[in-house]
């Protein structure tokens, strides 16, 4: 059961990890210029904003297990 707990806490510590680093890139002059182009977020931010989600989800449903 213990190890349940700290896989659902390393997903959750990804998940915010990917969501940040996301964030970060959204940032940058090339994500900034796509989106000036195209009008929405570069595939690579929007990929690490859902997979930082899937994953912070996912850990919380381990953690949240009996």
């Amino acid at each position: 059961m213990g190890q349940m707990k700290i896989a659902g806490a390393a997903l959750i510590v990804l998940g915010l990890g990917l969501a940040y680093w996301g964030y970060q890139e959204s940032g940058s002059l090339g994500s900034q210029m796509n989106e000036l182009v195209k009008g929405s977020p570069g595939d690579t931010v929007m990929m690490k904003y859902i997979g930082g989600a899937v994953a912070a989800v996912a850990g919380g449903l381990l953690l949240a297990r009996k």
